[in-house]
Protein backbone atom coordinates (compact mmCIF):
# COMPACT_ATOMS: atom_id res chain seq x y z
CA UNK A 1 0.00 0.00 0.00
CA UNK A 2 1.57 3.28 -1.11
CA UNK A 3 1.34 6.11 1.40
CA UNK A 4 -1.50 8.56 0.88
CA UNK A 5 -1.21 12.16 2.05
CA UNK A 6 -4.16 14.27 3.14
CA UNK A 7 -4.13 17.86 4.36
CA UNK A 8 -7.16 19.30 6.12
CA UNK A 9 -9.36 16.59 4.64
CA UNK A 10 -8.22 16.85 1.01
CA UNK A 11 -5.39 15.28 -1.01
CA UNK A 12 -2.10 17.04 -0.31
CA UNK A 13 -1.18 19.77 -2.79
CA UNK A 14 2.19 20.94 -4.04
CA UNK A 15 2.02 24.20 -2.07
CA UNK A 16 1.48 22.34 1.19
CA UNK A 17 4.21 19.79 0.52
CA UNK A 18 6.62 22.49 -0.60
CA UNK A 19 6.18 24.29 2.69
CA UNK A 20 6.74 21.04 4.58
CA UNK A 21 9.96 20.45 2.66
CA UNK A 22 11.33 23.94 3.36
CA UNK A 23 10.13 24.71 6.91
CA UNK A 24 11.05 22.07 9.48
CA UNK A 25 8.63 23.07 12.25
CA UNK A 26 5.79 21.03 13.63
CA UNK A 27 4.68 18.09 15.73
CA UNK A 28 3.40 14.62 14.99
CA UNK A 29 2.12 11.37 16.36
CA UNK A 30 1.82 7.96 14.71
CA UNK A 31 -0.10 4.80 15.47
CA UNK A 32 -1.61 1.66 14.05
CA UNK A 33 -5.30 1.22 13.32
CA UNK A 34 -6.56 -2.31 13.96
CA UNK A 35 -10.09 -3.29 13.01
CA UNK A 36 -11.05 0.37 13.05
CA UNK A 37 -9.69 1.05 16.55
CA UNK A 38 -6.52 2.45 18.09
CA UNK A 39 -4.86 1.55 21.37
CA UNK A 40 -4.23 4.74 23.28
CA UNK A 41 -6.04 6.98 20.80
CA UNK A 42 -6.98 9.40 23.57
CA UNK A 43 -3.29 9.80 24.43
CA UNK A 44 -2.30 10.42 20.81
CA UNK A 45 -4.98 13.10 20.48
CA UNK A 46 -3.91 14.69 23.77
CA UNK A 47 -0.30 14.72 22.52
CA UNK A 48 -1.38 16.64 19.42
CA UNK A 49 -3.41 19.08 21.51
CA UNK A 50 -0.57 19.85 23.92
CA UNK A 51 2.00 20.09 21.12
CA UNK A 52 -0.21 22.43 19.08
CA UNK A 53 -0.70 24.75 22.04
CA UNK A 54 3.04 24.92 22.69
CA UNK A 55 4.19 25.25 19.08
CA UNK A 56 1.35 27.24 17.50
CA UNK A 57 -0.57 28.78 20.38
CA UNK A 58 -3.85 27.10 19.45
CA UNK A 59 -5.04 23.50 19.32
CA UNK A 60 -6.96 21.69 16.62
CA UNK A 61 -10.54 20.86 17.60
CA UNK A 62 -10.67 17.14 18.44
CA UNK A 63 -13.84 16.49 16.45
CA UNK A 64 -12.13 18.00 13.41
CA UNK A 65 -9.16 15.68 13.89
CA UNK A 66 -11.38 12.62 14.24
CA UNK A 67 -13.35 13.57 11.11
CA UNK A 68 -10.15 13.92 9.11
CA UNK A 69 -8.81 10.59 10.37
CA UNK A 70 -12.01 8.81 9.34
CA UNK A 71 -11.95 10.53 5.94
CA UNK A 72 -8.32 9.54 5.33
CA UNK A 73 -8.98 5.93 6.32
CA UNK A 74 -11.90 5.73 3.87
CA UNK A 75 -13.36 2.72 5.63
CA UNK A 76 -10.10 0.76 5.95
CA UNK A 77 -9.97 -1.18 9.19
CA UNK A 78 -6.20 -1.66 9.32
CA UNK A 79 -3.56 0.94 8.48
CA UNK A 80 -0.71 3.01 9.85
CA UNK A 81 -1.33 6.72 10.40
CA UNK A 82 1.06 9.58 10.95
CA UNK A 83 -0.62 12.84 11.86
CA UNK A 84 1.52 15.97 11.51
CA UNK A 85 0.74 19.54 12.52
CA UNK A 86 2.18 22.48 10.55
CA UNK A 87 1.25 25.91 9.26
CA UNK A 88 1.91 27.64 5.95
CA UNK A 89 1.58 30.93 7.85
CA UNK A 90 4.62 30.22 10.01
CA UNK A 91 8.07 30.79 8.51
CA UNK A 92 11.60 31.89 9.34
CA UNK A 93 10.53 35.49 8.79
CA UNK A 94 7.26 35.11 10.66
CA UNK A 95 7.94 32.61 13.46
CA UNK A 96 5.54 34.34 15.87
CA UNK A 97 2.36 33.46 13.98
CA UNK A 98 -0.38 32.15 16.29
CA UNK A 99 -3.33 30.04 15.21
CA UNK A 100 -4.67 26.52 14.73
CA UNK A 101 -2.22 24.48 12.63
CA UNK A 102 -3.04 22.52 9.53
CA UNK A 103 -3.30 18.74 9.75
CA UNK A 104 -1.45 16.37 7.44
CA UNK A 105 -2.34 12.68 7.63
CA UNK A 106 -0.27 9.96 6.04
CA UNK A 107 -2.01 6.61 5.56
CA UNK A 108 0.11 3.56 4.77
CA UNK A 109 0.38 -0.15 5.44
CA UNK A 110 1.37 -1.08 9.02
CA UNK A 111 5.17 -1.17 9.34
CA UNK A 112 7.04 -4.28 10.37
CA UNK A 113 7.98 -4.28 14.05
CA UNK A 114 11.61 -3.71 14.98
CA UNK A 115 13.52 -6.99 15.34
CA UNK A 116 14.05 -8.76 18.63
CA UNK A 117 17.51 -8.97 20.14
CA UNK A 118 18.79 -5.61 18.94
CA UNK A 119 22.31 -4.49 19.75
CA UNK A 120 22.61 -0.85 20.75
CA UNK A 121 25.42 1.67 20.72
CA UNK A 122 25.24 4.30 23.44
CA UNK A 123 25.74 7.90 22.38
CA UNK A 124 25.68 11.16 24.31
CA UNK A 125 22.81 13.01 22.68
CA UNK A 126 19.60 14.76 23.68
CA UNK A 127 16.84 15.75 21.30
CA UNK A 128 15.86 19.40 21.26
CA UNK A 129 12.67 19.85 23.31
CA UNK A 130 12.68 16.12 24.16
CA UNK A 131 9.18 16.24 25.67
CA UNK A 132 7.78 16.91 22.18
CA UNK A 133 7.38 14.45 19.34
CA UNK A 134 8.46 17.01 16.75
CA UNK A 135 9.65 16.93 13.16
CA UNK A 136 13.27 17.97 13.84
CA UNK A 137 14.76 14.51 13.29
CA UNK A 138 18.17 15.21 11.73
CA UNK A 139 20.08 14.67 14.97
CA UNK A 140 18.49 11.38 15.92
CA UNK A 141 18.69 10.01 12.38
CA UNK A 142 22.38 10.94 12.23
CA UNK A 143 22.92 9.18 15.56
CA UNK A 144 21.12 6.07 14.34
CA UNK A 145 23.09 6.14 11.09
CA UNK A 146 26.37 6.36 13.02
CA UNK A 147 25.36 3.37 15.13
CA UNK A 148 24.43 1.31 12.09
CA UNK A 149 27.68 2.17 10.31
CA UNK A 150 29.56 1.06 13.44
CA UNK A 151 27.90 -2.36 13.25
CA UNK A 152 25.07 -1.89 15.75
CA UNK A 153 21.34 -2.11 15.11
CA UNK A 154 20.28 1.12 16.79
CA UNK A 155 21.28 3.79 19.30
CA UNK A 156 20.61 4.45 22.99
CA UNK A 157 20.92 8.03 24.20
CA UNK A 158 22.53 9.33 27.39
CA UNK A 159 22.31 12.97 28.45
CA UNK A 160 25.02 15.36 29.62
CA UNK A 161 24.81 13.89 33.12
CA UNK A 162 25.23 10.34 31.85
CA UNK A 163 21.60 9.38 32.43
CA UNK A 164 20.05 6.94 29.98
CA UNK A 165 17.00 8.57 28.42
CA UNK A 166 15.54 7.01 25.26
CA UNK A 167 16.37 5.47 21.92
CA UNK A 168 16.19 6.83 18.40
CA UNK A 169 12.51 6.06 17.85
CA UNK A 170 11.43 4.45 21.09
CA UNK A 171 11.43 4.39 24.88
CA UNK A 172 13.45 1.90 26.88
CA UNK A 173 12.69 -0.15 29.96
CA UNK A 174 14.91 -2.41 32.06
CA UNK A 175 14.03 -5.65 33.84
CA UNK A 176 15.30 -6.41 37.34
CA UNK A 177 13.84 -9.66 38.56
CA UNK A 178 10.07 -9.14 38.32
CA UNK A 179 10.35 -5.34 38.29
CA UNK A 180 10.32 -3.03 35.28
CA UNK A 181 12.61 -0.04 35.78
CA UNK A 182 12.01 3.07 33.67
CA UNK A 183 14.89 5.52 33.27
CA UNK A 184 14.52 9.02 34.68
CA UNK A 185 15.77 11.73 32.32
CA UNK A 186 14.38 14.28 29.86
CA UNK A 187 12.64 12.29 27.12
CA UNK A 188 9.44 11.83 25.16
CA UNK A 189 6.73 10.15 27.20
CA UNK A 190 5.71 7.54 24.65
CA UNK A 191 2.16 6.31 24.25
CA UNK A 192 3.26 2.67 24.17
CA UNK A 193 5.25 3.26 27.34
CA UNK A 194 2.22 4.82 29.04
CA UNK A 195 -0.03 1.92 28.02
CA UNK A 196 2.49 -0.58 29.39
CA UNK A 197 2.67 1.35 32.65
CA UNK A 198 -1.12 1.24 32.96
CA UNK A 199 -1.23 -2.47 32.19
CA UNK A 200 1.53 -3.25 34.70
CA UNK A 201 -0.37 -1.39 37.41
CA UNK A 202 -3.57 -3.21 36.53
CA UNK A 203 -1.77 -6.56 36.68
CA UNK A 204 -0.15 -5.71 40.00
CA UNK A 205 3.32 -6.02 38.49
CA UNK A 206 6.04 -3.95 40.17
CA UNK A 207 7.62 -1.01 38.36
CA UNK A 208 9.55 2.10 39.31
CA UNK A 209 11.34 5.06 37.77
CA UNK A 210 14.92 5.97 38.66
CA UNK A 211 18.11 7.33 37.19
CA UNK A 212 19.92 4.66 35.18
CA UNK A 213 23.45 5.08 33.86
CA UNK A 214 25.54 2.79 31.67
CA UNK A 215 27.52 1.29 34.60
CA UNK A 216 24.18 0.23 36.13
CA UNK A 217 23.32 -2.11 33.25
CA UNK A 218 25.06 -5.08 34.87
CA UNK A 219 22.39 -5.31 37.56
CA UNK A 220 19.55 -5.82 35.09
CA UNK A 221 18.41 -9.15 33.68
CA UNK A 222 17.25 -7.64 30.42
CA UNK A 223 15.90 -4.61 28.61
CA UNK A 224 13.29 -3.82 26.01
CA UNK A 225 12.33 -1.03 23.65
CA UNK A 226 8.77 0.10 23.06
CA UNK A 227 6.85 2.26 20.63
CA UNK A 228 3.52 2.01 18.83
CA UNK A 229 4.94 -0.24 16.11
CA UNK A 230 6.98 -2.42 18.49
CA UNK A 231 5.31 -2.53 21.90
CA UNK A 232 7.99 -4.79 23.35
CA UNK A 233 11.24 -5.57 21.52
CA UNK A 234 13.97 -7.37 23.42
CA UNK A 235 17.39 -5.68 23.65
CA UNK A 236 20.32 -8.09 23.46
CA UNK A 237 23.21 -5.76 24.28
CA UNK A 238 24.31 -2.18 24.86
CA UNK A 239 27.86 -1.46 23.75
CA UNK A 240 29.86 -4.39 25.18
CA UNK A 241 27.33 -5.38 27.83
CA UNK A 242 25.25 -8.45 26.94
CA UNK A 243 22.05 -9.09 28.86
CA UNK A 244 21.59 -12.59 30.24
CA UNK A 245 18.09 -12.68 28.84
CA UNK A 246 14.56 -11.88 29.90
CA UNK A 247 12.74 -13.09 26.81
CA UNK A 248 9.73 -14.44 28.66
CA UNK A 249 9.25 -11.20 30.61
CA UNK A 250 9.51 -9.12 27.44
CA UNK A 251 6.89 -11.32 25.81
CA UNK A 252 4.62 -10.83 28.83
CA UNK A 253 5.04 -7.05 28.50
CA UNK A 254 3.95 -7.29 24.87
CA UNK A 255 0.90 -9.27 25.95
CA UNK A 256 0.05 -6.60 28.53
CA UNK A 257 0.23 -3.91 25.84
CA UNK A 258 -2.13 -5.93 23.63
CA UNK A 259 -4.55 -6.24 26.55
CA UNK A 260 -5.28 -2.50 26.29
CA UNK A 261 -8.59 -1.94 24.49
CA UNK A 262 -8.79 -0.44 21.02
CA UNK A 263 -10.60 2.88 21.10
CA UNK A 264 -13.00 3.83 18.32
CA UNK A 265 -12.07 6.71 16.08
Amino acid sequence: MAAELWIDGRPAGLEDLGHQALINYGALTSFGVEEGGVRGLDRHLERLKVSALELFGEAVVEDRLRDQIRMALAGRGDAWLRISLFSRELSLRQPDWIGAPQVMISVSAPPSPLPQGVRLQSQAYAREAPHLKHVATMGLLRARRMARLAGFDDVLFTDAEGRISEGSLWNVGFIEGETVVWPEAPMLDGVAQALIREALDRAGSPQRTEVVRLPDLSRFDGAFLCNSATPAGEIAAVDGHVFTGATETVQQIGTLWRSQPRQKI
